[in-house]
């Protein structure tokens, strides 16, 4: 989440007041953090948000990198009238390329905060980036459209991405064979279902790593809804996707491992403004993740997930203190699908690679 409060912290910026005074401003956000931590000396550098995470990310070394971007990248002022709306300036587009992101998924409930122009606006800059994206485009087969990419190997990875009505995107974002917006997920029936199979199919061939991201549910969860596990499993096994990325609500929630597969039932925020918000301190809000999945290139098998806490403090992320790792390891323990003997096997102080400290390891072979 890019917008806002981290909008402001760069040189050039959107203006904070595009018209709008019924939310929260962005000083405000940035009043709340100070209070807490101290001021940020502005303007900072694009990697500066990134913090220590840029090391972490060098000496993993992955092959692909994959963000939910949850911010128009626009200029535009015609808001949609709805509570929150985010935006980032163009111009600071290189706060994503400095992470050296592959693609982001669009379709969420903020990419067409500044409606059709905002949306296309922030397409455009992603491909002047170098940058992949799914989930929005100028036409629904625009929209539908996987992002692929070809790694070392010749394996395919197919990211889809879907913007489901439960997680506030409303139905008039919905992409028209001939209209742009975004590629709607209306509910969780089984012909939804099917749908989102026979698109996965029209795509897939043997040998992909299939990623299916969905912005389902919403903020500050206190659990993870039956028909998103319901979905999350029909679509491994009926659709052979391998990752299930889930994300909407601002804090992880749980993970599960379905037939060899991982579902990622809501990964949180690794970016946002919300550090110092008063309302939301007894969740720990300055919390997040990073989520390393390996598999092997030959076979496809997805072979463990590691899981990294990071801290946000001063628009920045840091190392979390081994409390606040704890906490959000037992916060993710208890919206998780996995046995307490599973759980035991979760390895401390694991490597990214045999550089890189990470604080948690869940070895999916330990639930076979």
């Amino acid at each position: 989440m890019t917008g806002r409060a981290i909008d402001q912290l760069f040189a050039i910026q959107n203006p904070e007041d595009f018209g709008k005074h019924d939310s929260v401003p962005a000083s405000q956000y940035q009043a709340w953090s100070t209070e807490l931590y101290g001021e940020v000396f502005k303007p900072v550098r694009h990697e500066y948000i990134w913090g220590s995470s840029l090391d972490v990310l060098k000496l993993a070394e992955p092959d692909f990198r994959l963000i939910n971007l949850e911010t128009a990248v626009t200029i535009s002022r015609g808001w949609e009238n709805k509570k929150f709306n985010f935006r980032m300036h163009p111009a600071n587009i290189g706060s994503l390329s400095v992470a050296e992101i592959d693609c982001c998924t669009l379709a969420n409930n903020h990419t067409m905060d500044f409606g059709v122009r905002g949306m296309l606006d922030t397409c455009e800059s992603l491909e002047n980036a170098g940058i992949g994206y799914a989930g929005a485009g100028a036409n629904l087969a625009k929209a539908c459209e996987p992002y692929i990419r070809v790694i070392d190997g010749g394996r395919r990875i197919l990211v889809f991405s879907w913007g489901a009505g439960d997680s506030g995107v409303p139905a008039h974002w919905q992409a028209l064979p001939d209209g742009p917006g975004l590629n709607y997920l209306p509910n969780f029936t089984s012909t939804t279902l099917s749908r989102m199979v026979d698109l996965i199919g029209s795509y897939r061939r043997p040998g992909d790593f299939v990623i299916a991201s969905i912005h389902w549910g919403g903020n500050w969860v206190k659990s993870t809804p039956e028909p998103h596990r319901n979905l999350a499993r029909r679509l491994i096994e009926t659709a052979g996707v391998d990752i299930v990325h889930g994300h909407s609500s601002h804090h992880p929630l749980g993970v599960e491992v379905f037939k060899q597969k991982i579902i990622l039932y809501g990964c949180g925020d690794l970016i946002n403004d919300y550090e110092g918000h008063p309302d939301y301190r007894s969740m720990r809000h300055h919390l997040g993740a990073m989520y390393f999945v390996d598999f092997d290139k030959a076979s496809g098998e997805v072979k463990n997930l590691k899981i990294l806490p990071v801290q946000r403090r001063r628009f920045r992320l840091e190392k979390p203190s081994r409390n606040d790792s704890d906490w959000l390891m037992g916060l993710i323990r208890h919206h998780s699908k996995l046995s307490e003997g599973v759980w035991n096997r979760i390895l401390r102080s694991k490597k990214v690679n045999k550089k890189a400290d990470i604080e948690t390891t869940m070895k999916v072979q330990a639930s076979r």
